[in-house]
């Protein structure tokens, strides 16, 4: 869709919300005023603009086919990455346990633990040797002293949030609501005994506000925004007479929102999942340490060790196959 074509949306918007009666009634009035004001029917010659309505509405029935078709096809592709993702982590996990269980041994002899506590500190110096200096010492211990105090700190202000749904956001008693980057989709169930229509419904979106419920009955969502929405980008339909379907185009794309309206339960944002379609678009350094972050922040969730604890139980692998002549059946690393 081209700029041109999107002049006038923010009009035609406010025009359909002004019809109670939904799509038929807008025709109406849009039939309406051609044949009223203009030459519409009259100009073209018997059957021309008829052929005019069809040919137009098969040209924008195409597109929007195509873009259900695309829609719907990206769903799927989702719902696979995410069984995907699911069965690579349980394959995740029974690996790490495995290799846990594999690297179980109890306490060296003197002099077993004195050569391998050689081995380990000449691993270090060449590590240290080739690293950037740091802080060390007291202010180093302080340094790690306040980085614990602050974890602690964030796991508790984390505490009281919700795990995100599947689709980054939550499932609320009254409503349900996912996210990406870009947008803000909530699904509104109405509960009503009929086949609910535009006109039955009160929805009303300001960039910084919500309200949306039955006509006639208190609202079901009345709030702020925690963030601003692109009000000319936002739109609602209701969705098989019984569903009102919200989309909040977001303003600022590089940031999770925790709820929907303020003064409802948020969501832990550090516990969201981007999808790793996202991920590709990153620089091959970035994507690492995203990556890398993730793996960890799963890892410490199921008690398991993170990629350098990891490492480390590597280090110990790879010396006991070095040193054969060594026994360490009756051994123990933890």
């Amino acid at each position: 869709m081209t700029k041109d074509e999107e002049q006038f949306d923010g009009m035609l918007l406010a025009m359909a919300q002004q019809h109670e009666g939904g799509v038929q009634d807008l025709l109406d009035t849009i039939f309406s005023f051609l044949a009223r004001k203009t030459d519409f029917y009259t100009g073209g010659g018997e059957g021309a603009a008829e052929k005019l309505v069809n040919s137009t509405f098969k040209k924008h029935q195409a597109t929007a086919l195509a873009k259900a078709s695309a829609e719907k096809a990206e769903r799927v592709e989702q719902e696979r990455r995410r069984k995907e993702r699911l069965e690579k982590k349980r394959k995740e996990e029974e690996e790490a346990a495995k290799i846990d269980e594999d690297s179980r041994i109890v306490e060296l002899t003197d002099e077993q633990a004195a050569k391998l506590q050689t081995e380990l500190d000449n691993k270090k110096l060449a590590s240290e040797d080739a690293a950037v200096p740091g802080p060390s010492g007291d202010g180093a211990k302080a340094a790690n002293g306040e980085e614990n105090m602050e974890e602690e700190e964030e796991d508790e202000a984390e505490k009281n949030k919700l795990k995100p749904n599947a689709g980054n956001g939550a499932d609320l008693p009254n409503y349900r609501w996912t996210q990406t980057l870009q947008e803000v989709e909530i699904r509104v169930p109405l509960k009503v005994s009929f086949l609910a229509k535009p006109k039955d419904v009160a929805v009303s979106i300001t960039k910084k506000h919500l309200t949306c419920g039955v006509k006639g009955q208190p609202a079901i969502i009345d709030g702020d925004f925690p963030h601003e929405v692109k009000l000319e980008e936002s739109t609602w339909v209701i969705e098989d007479g019984k569903t009102l379907l919200i989309n909040l185009e977001k303003v600022n794309k590089m940031q999770w929102w925790a709820h929907v309206v303020t003064g409802d339960p948020e969501i832990s944002t550090k516990k969201v999942n981007p999808e790793p379609s996202k991920l590709s678009d990153l620089d091959g350094e970035t994507r690492g340490l995203v990556e890398k972050m993730m793996y960890d922040q799963r890892q410490k969730e199921l008690g398991l060790p993170t990629s350098d604890e990891q490492k480390k139980q590597d280090v110990i692998k790879k010396f006991m196959e070095q040193h054969p002549e060594m026994d360490f059946s009756k051994c123990k690393f933890n």
